[in-house]
């Protein structure tokens, strides 16, 4: 059995409730010394400067308090620190690559509520940490001897560097006009609320924004990625050419066409990679998607002679697999997508900016070339257990799941998983026959209450 992680959680990186562990100010200080040491025992010193890392942060109330006790774990172990405060998760891997620095911190809980926070790390070429790396880590901070140190780092707050992340997005489609397009832009009031606006502004759009007045607290509440039903609303009465949900650090995107239709991860993964097949810049013309990803959207796909790779759950796995394969597109239901020609995380602004590119060049709406098939309906059923056993030990549960497969007759399946980060065991439903997708999950999470209780 691998080893299990402590502090990291399943998918991506460390999450919690703010000011309890792992992320009280002690735990996190700790932290900061391992990752500290973890630099330098990994990374070639530059002799002309300290070992230094970037610091970044959504806009949680809780985040100044992590940033300072990270930084304090990190210059106590002679390592520099740049902040850089509010800024999208994809800026900082942006951003570590672009100051030529030693490892990204991005302080977020992404599309969770205020009270929640977590810290996401890169490398210094915007990679998100392997599993083993973050047991390394971990490593260091159960094991390593944390005594005092000569070397004291320094820190420096540097404002206004999002004008090169702005400028970098900007460049990938081209620096293309948006003259003409009237949009609305809600940024969860999170990390996106100044950059992504700007972005579609420079590039001449007219530009609505909707949650954009962060005050720490109201971090993805009823707006963004998460809830885009009053950004659907907006759209119809301002009759804008469509609307982009982006979530509280800026890493995935909701669109609402001009009709009003909710546009998530899979309708969008299935226009970007027809279009990229079509211009012949679909590496191996396959896709990298996740088994959340509906069976409408793998249908369309195979139709349309493109081919299906999918991963269990979470961007890193979506990225970890085109690497593997060398493919340079793949993405989430949810919203997040990997265009690994261009970045090394999800990016919301971009991959809104790369579908604009697409309205402009095949000259129809987002309407005409996303909604595009009838989803199967799906629904995830979380299940309290107390234990966490092997599923495919589990032979009752397994035969219930056959039986049941076979009942929805070629137009449905199951999958199921452990939560990373609470008791739970999530059973995914998706079948063409609404009535029998309640029937099993009631019949399976009753069977399961009993095997794991």
């Amino acid at each position: 059995m691998p080893k299990e992680k402590k502090i990291f959680r399943e998918t991506d990186g460390v999450r919690g409730k703010a000011n309890y562990y792992p992320l009280d100010v002690e735990t996190v200080l700790k932290f900061g010394k391992a990752l500290a040491e973890y630099t330098k025992k990994t990374t070639e010193k530059n002799p002309n400067r300290a070992y230094k890392v970037i610091i970044g942060k959504d806009t949680r109330r809780s985040g100044y308090m992590i940033e300072q006790a990270l930084t304090a774990g990190f210059l106590s172990r002679g390592v520099d620190v740049m902040t850089i405060g509010p800024a999208p998760t994809p800026a900082i891997s942006h951003l570590v690559q672009s100051f030529a620095l030693d490892m990204g911190v991005m302080i977020t809980a992404s599309h969770n509520p205020y009270h929640d926070n977590g810290i996401k790390v890169f490398h210094s070429n915007g990679r998100k940490f392997t599993d083993e790396e973050e047991l390394e880590i971990e490593d260091l901070f159960f094991n390593f001897d944390f005594e005092g140190s000569d070397e004291i780092g320094r820190a420096k707050r540097i404002e206004d560097v999002s004008g090169r992340y702005i400028e970098f997005i900007k460049s990938i489609p081209g620096n293309m006009s948006l003259k003409g397009f009237k949009i609305v832009v809600d940024c969860a009031n999170g990390a996106t609320y100044k950059v992504s606006p700007t972005v579609f502004r420079e590039l001449g759009a007219k530009v609505i924004e909707v949650a954009v007045d962060p005050d720490g607290y109201n971090i993805n509440k009823d707006c963004g990625a998460l809830h885009p039903e009053n950004l659907k609303e907006i759209v119809l009465s301002e009759k804008a050419d469509l609307g982009i949900a982006i979530d509280g650090d800026g890493d995935r995107v909701i669109m609402v066409d001009e009709k009003g239709n909710v546009i998530d991860g899979d309708y969008i993964m299935a226009m970007v990679a027809k279009y990229l097949k079509e211009t012949g810049d679909l590496a191996k013309n396959t896709i990298v998607v996740t088994e959340y990803s509906n069976q409408a959207l793998i249908n369309h796909l195979v139709e349309n002679g493109i081919e299906i790779v999918k991963v269990p759950n979470g961007d890193r796995a979506v990225a970890w697999k085109c690497e593997e394969l060398g493919l340079n597109f793949g993405g989430e239901q949810t919203g997040h997508f990997l265009f690994t020609d261009y970045s090394e995380v999800g990016d919301g602004t971009l991959a809104s900016l790369l579908v604009m590119r697409i309205l402009i060049e095949k000259k129809k709406t987002l309407s005409e070339l996303a909604y595009v098939f009838e989803k199967y309906p799906q629904k995830v059923f979380n299940v309290e257990i107390s234990k966490k056993v092997p599923l495919e030990e589990l032979a009752e549960f397994q035969d219930a799941v056959k039986k049941w497969e076979s009942n929805f007759d070629g137009k449905g399946r199951i999958y199921s998983r452990y939560s990373g980060t609470e008791n739970l065991l999530r059973i995914m439903i998706e079948a063409e026959n609404k009535e029998l997708i309640d029937q099993a999950g009631t019949e399976l999470s009753y069977l399961v209450k009993n095997l794991l209780s």
